[in-house]
């Protein structure tokens, strides 16, 4: 059987407790995900100039910089890195 590559994921959100939760539930789902969890947008950005992920999973309600403005940040140098946005504060606007 051949070994399978691990997917790295870059969690985003400024609560704490969530994010490790999160992190600790896709790790379950998959035990080919490793989560690396960032509690700001800066954060992150500060994570993918020092590392290479597979994909973001970001909240979109977080002070000083809201999920659409770190997406933004985020294609100003990694155009096709898979970016998931959520918010438990959804509107069609954001949606959008």
């Amino acid at each position: 059987m051949s070994e399978q590559a691990n997917i790295r994921v870059l969690h985003v959100d400024d609560e704490p407790d969530f994010a490790e939760l999160t992190a600790n539930f896709l790790k379950r789902e998959d035990d080919r995900f490793t989560v690396e969890v960032a509690t700001s947008a800066t954060k992150g950005l500060e994570y993918l100039s020092q590392q290479n992920f597979d994909c973001i999973v970001s909240d979109y309600d977080m002070p000083g910089q809201n999920g659409i403005e770190f997406l933004k940040s985020v294609r100003k140098n990694a155009h096709n890195l898979p970016f998931v946005l959520f918010t438990g504060k959804g509107s069609e606007e954001i949606a959008s």
